[in-house]
């Protein structure tokens, strides 16, 4: 059995194949041995063998290539020179060259390409034959890795141990002699003082009291030597210490590293050899004073800077930087030799001026200065404002414009020091000098303009007719200023014109900016685009706070087009916002004389004057409001509102009956059924309903009105039969459909009520009021599983619909409802439930700023939605003060919202007739649940 097993090593007694190569599987190639080539021996070299020719007298074979070769040039052209012309040609050659090359090169790597594929493709490599092999290495697992056997030593050689032998150090053998060794004796030291007691004196515990307080007298005793306090003398040898502003005065201590001392060093020898080769190089000599002044070199610092006044004496920077290395009396002397060698420089005057702590010192520096410099601005401004008398600086004012009479500022600063008469006259003095100058005719304008409310003792104060004549003479002199201008070709645009109106409204000249804008705005204009630009000219005004130069600009735009309505309510809107109610009586007096056919504009007159108290007059408005528009049915209306609220019942019904008459128009039925019904004429307001539904069938609210009269009068047959006609006759309208599932959830038929409200979605596809209502049916009916998936069917069909994300957050636990917001206001980010409910969110969460921040954020981005405003003034209630109660309450009055659920409710029910807004915010507040 033995015998016919197979032996495995039999291969390595075979002789190789001939083309075997060691180690070529592995990557290793073959290599080529002496034996292989032959014996090392050299043949005869080119010289001998062409020395042998010449003695057996044969000619050398000469290589017929060697002249095809440029770079081998030793036969024909062996002894030429080469020149400009000779590599004018090669560079021919190897352009021509480069471009046959070029020619075939395409062909020719297509070629190569072609032949290497063949060639691997007959000899690949190993690596190419065991490349699948590699790959199928990928599947192997980690088993069948670990399974394969290791490799052994298949030569059958023994292989020899290494068995060498190395000398151990002496160090080694002496250190590890003593390691197991124990001592068995005394050192001698320890024999002479006893044993193992250590030696004291006394044997006495050591103070470390004491010690300390020791330390401290020879701390104290130190200090004082180094002050030198008690002596109060200050020898050469000590040095004198501030125990107070020492550790102070270390932090300007300037501490310098090595690289910083090195660049001080190389900067020092830049600005030397700078200042050596150029001299007279001002700044030279400035930036090396300040170097040595960084390096802490005053001194050094201030020699330099001395040099360097001496080289360059015109130059005023080195002076000013003279002086302010210096202390204050040295300054002055050096600023002295300054203004002999710069004395036209005003910077100069002006250094050597605010060295001097006196007044007088100052005046008389100022002066002298003008005497060198007579014409410079700056240095009158400054003597002037030195001066406490009027009268002086009057006169000084008066010698700098004779001076400088081409100076805008000093000519201006003369007039306002003198009376109103004699202002008159330097203006005028001032244009003739300066006719190019803007300022000054503004300047006169606005002296017009103060005389205007000055009044002398023992005269009347001017009447308004007066007044505004003599205001006339401002817009002349402006006028005239700006024809003026032009004449002497000063074109400022109208954007500059504008902002010296804004500049003369802030400074207390509003009939001023009013005479700019009048003079100037409608320069530069085209015909048609004027509208739009002065729109934008108001809107931005008004948006930095200029109210009175948006004013301005919108009286002039009424008065090119006095009969646009917009331009009417802007104005009247501005002054309601930013003036008083006289002035927006006379707006809106004006506007109804322009446009007698705008509803609005007779519907505001009217109303600002009964917000005034004035009844009469509002129903004056009314009475010409009729005269223009005989067939208006909100004029008719306003009349009856205003008549109603005033208690006169009578004249109001009397008007329902002639606008029924002259009007004759749904909303007007409507309101009359409404009127009756809060007087309680049910009997009339049921006659008044029927016959207006004769005239108009598809008018939604009286179907609402007469089911609604029923309801209360516990008829819920003839409610039905009401709601039935109306949504069958109105389909659309979703109101009529919840009244009706309202009114069979009353009657205790809730089926039938889920499924009126199935049908009126079926007519009335992704309405989310419908399907809030019918989730509040499932949950009045105790069906909180039924209602959330009504919710989440209503979120499907109307996944935008705030109304129903709130309801979705609401339905939540606690812990969810802040994700489920999160998500709310993305699908509906500017809904004004949803940012309601996050404020509500905040205000349960204790976060009063952010649940306030979201209140105001849902009333700003739906004014009209009354419920934020509800739930803000509870929120407020609980947790702000009664200012915060009261801003809620303003804000909602002058937004006047009319729109939510819970609002409408309210405002509609017969009982709160005739109550304001706060009224009605408050019972909506305490209604809020």
């Amino acid at each position: 059995m033995a015998s016919n097993k197979p032996n495995k090593l039999a291969f390595l007694s075979m002789p190789a194949p001939a083309s075997y190569v060691a180690g070529l599987g592995r990557g290793a190639s073959g290599f080529t041995t002496r034996s292989d080539i032959g014996p090392a021996r050299e043949g005869p070299s080119a010289e001998v063998i062409a020395e042998a020719q010449a003695k057996r007298g044969e000619e050398a074979e000469v290589d017929p290539e060697q002249f095809q070769d440029p770079d081998n040039e030793y036969g024909l052209f062996a002894g030429t020179t080469y020149e400009q012309d000779d590599e004018e040609a090669d560079k021919i050659y190897e352009a021509v060259d480069e471009a046959m090359d070029a020619r075939r090169r395409a062909r020719r790597e297509a070629q190569e390409q072609i032949e290497l594929a063949k060639h691997r493709a007959e000899r690949p490599k190993i690596q190419q034959q065991f490349a699948d092999l590699k790959r199928g290495l990928s599947a192997v697992t980690d088993d069948e890795w670990e399974n394969i056997p290791e490799v052994g030593n298949l030569t059958r050689k023994k292989r020899r141990r290494d068995e060498r032998a190395f000398a151990v150090p002496d160090s080694i053998i002496v250190g590890d002699r003593g390691k197991n060794e124990y001592e068995n004796s005394l050192d001698t030291r320890q024999q002479e003082s006893g044993g193992f007691e250590t030696p004291a004196d006394s044997g006495a515990l050591t103070n470390f009291v004491e010690m300390g307080q020791a330390r401290d007298k020879i701390l104290s005793l130190k200090l004082d030597q180094i002050s030198n306090i008690a002596s109060g003398s200050s020898s050469g040898t000590s040095t004198s210490v501030d125990p107070k502003g020492y550790l102070t005065s270390l932090d300007s201590v300037i501490i310098k590293s090595d690289a910083e001392i090195g660049d001080i060093k190389r900067a020092r020898m830049l600005f030397d050899s700078l200042v050596k080769s150029n001299p007279k190089h001002a700044p030279g000599w400035i930036a090396a004073a300040c170097l040595e002044e960084h390096a802490g070199r005053m001194v050094a610092a201030r020699k330099l800077i001395k040099l360097g006044c001496e080289q360059c004496s015109k130059s005023e920077d080195i002076w000013l930087e003279a002086a302010r290395l210096h202390n204050n009396d040295d300054a002055k002397i050096i600023l002295a030799n300054a203004v002999q060698h710069v004395g036209q420089s005003v910077k100069i005057w002006m250094a050597a001026a605010d060295l001097e702590h006196d007044v007088k010192a100052k005046k008389r520096v100022l002066r002298k200065a003008l005497e060198h410099i007579p014409n410079s601005v700056r240095l009158w401004k400054e003597t002037v404002n030195l001066e406490s008398s009027i009268i002086d600086a009057r006169v000084l004012l008066s010698r700098a414009v004779e001076v400088i009479p081409l100076s805008v500022e000093l000519w201006l600063a003369l007039a306002r020091l003198e009376t109103p008469e004699k202002a008159k006259a330097v203006l005028n003095k001032a244009r003739k000098a300066v006719p190019t100058s803007h300022e000054i005719w503004i300047a006169a304008g606005r002296l017009l303009e103060q005389q205007t409310d000055v009044v002398s003792e023992g005269q009347q104060p001017k009447s308004e007719e007066e007044r505004n004549k003599a205001l006339e003479v401002v817009d002349k002199t402006i006028d005239a200023g700006v024809r003026e201008l032009r004449r002497h070709q000063v074109l400022l645009t109208r954007e500059q014109w504008l902002k010296e109106a804004e500049r003369c409204e802030s400074e207390g000249s509003p009939r001023t900016c009013e005479a700019i804008v009048k003079a100037t705005v409608a320069m530069d204009i085209e015909e048609e685009d004027r509208l739009d630009t002065w729109v934008g000219d108001v809107e931005s005004a008004e948006a930095r706070g200029r109210v009175g130069t948006a004013r301005a600009v919108l009286a002039y735009a009424l008065k090119v087009f006095p009969d646009k309505k917009d331009m009417w309510r802007r104005a009247a809107d501005l002054e309601k916002a930013h003036g008083t109610r006289e002035s927006l009586n006379a707006i809106l007096g004006r506007a109804v004389v322009h446009c007698p056919q705008s509803q609005t504009l007779w519907l505001m007159s009217a109303k600002e004057k009964w917000l005034a108290g004035d009844v009469p007059a509002a129903r004056e408005v009314l009475e010409r409001a009729f005269v223009a528009n005989p067939e208006s049915e909100q004029i008719w209306l306003a009349a009856v509102k205003l008549e109603a609220e005033n208690g006169e019942l009578g004249v109001a019904r009397e008007l329902l009956v002639r606008a029924r008459t002259v009007a004759d128009t749904e909303r007007i039925w409507m309101k009359s059924a409404v009127f009756e019904r809060q007087q309680g004429q049910i009997f009339m307001a049921l006659e008044t309903v029927s016959a207006a539904l004769v005239k108009f069938p598809k008018f939604a609210k009286l179907y609402m009105i007469q089911g609604q009269i029923h309801e209360s009068q516990k008829n819920i047959t003839a409610a039905r039969a009401s709601f039935a006609a109306g949504y069958k006759a109105c389909p659309k309208e979703t109101t009529l459909w919840i009244l009706a599932s309202r009114l069979e959830e009353v009657d205790g038929k809730s089926i039938k009520a889920r499924a009126l409200l199935e049908k009126a979605r079926l007519v009335n596809p992704a309405s989310d009021v419908l399907w809030a209502e019918a989730v509040s049916v499932e949950e009045r009916s105790g069906g909180a599983a039924q209602a959330k998936a009504m919710l989440a069917r209503g979120l499907q069909d109307c996944p935008a619909s705030g109304l129903l994300w709130s309801m979705a957050i609401w339905a939540e636990a606690r812990p969810m409802r802040k994700a489920r917001s999160v998500d709310a206001l993305k699908k509906s980010k500017y809904d004004p439930v949803i940012l309601c409910t996050v404020a509500r969110l905040f205000w349960q969460e204790r976060k009063i700023e952010k649940a306030r921040q979201w209140f105001e954020r849902a009333v700003t981005t739906e004014p009209d939605f009354g419920d934020s405003w509800a739930w803000w003034l509870k929120f407020e209630r609980q947790h702000g003060t009664e200012e915060h109660r009261e801003i809620v309450r303003n804000k909602c009055l002058a937004a006047e919202p009319h729109h939510s659920q819970m609002w409408q409710s309210v405002a509609k029910d017969v009982s709160n007739q005739g109550k304001t807004i706060k009224e009605i915010l408050e019972i909506v507040a305490d209604a809020l649940q």
